[in-house]
């Protein structure tokens, strides 16, 4: 198994500016299944990675989860104060910027890693998905680890 992490990776990958907001990350995760998103700046190099945990965890810490899962078996006769802070939780998701909670420190692959470099990162790194850069340093494409597995069967 030679591949290189060009051969396995998945190109024109899908990444996000710094500033648009985490409503909108989380809109394009669920409208494609992914589970995060490379954030690039405006030379399309990375500045982090924004993930469906970095939002479910700032939504907990926003209490909107918990409001969420209650709504639905609330009676009618709802404190209005409960639908008040729903309503102010999904505001701040629209108002909240991915760089103020996104993970800074990422990890990112050349184009020319070698499948072993791509599976020693990720498994030692414990992250499910790896950018990867070329030459410039530019975001190129992303390996994940069903990418590696399907690479280590000869799927690519």
């Amino acid at each position: 198994m030679n591949y290189t992490a060009k051969e396995i990776m998945t190109a024109g990958v899908m990444s996000i500016g710094p500033e648009e907001t985490i409503q909108c990350a989380a809109t394009i995760l669920a409208e494609h299944h992914i589970s995060g998103l490379p954030v690039v700046d405006e030379h399309m190099k990375v500045v982090g990675v924004i993930s469906s945990s970095d939002i479910v965890k700032f939504s907990g810490q926003a209490h909107i989860v918990s409001l969420v899962g209650t709504s639905g078996w609330v009676s009618p006769y709802t404190d209005p104060s409960t639908l008040t802070s729903l309503s102010t939780g999904f505001e701040l998701l629209s108002k909240k910027k991915i760089k103020e909670i996104m993970t800074k420190r990422v990890v990112t692959v050349s184009e020319n890693a070698t499948v072993e470099e791509v599976a020693r990162i990720l498994s030692k790194k414990k992250i499910n998905r790896l950018p990867v850069v070329n030459d410039q340093g530019q975001l190129v494409g992303i390996i994940t680890r069903t990418d590696l597995i399907t690479a280590m069967a000869g799927g690519r």
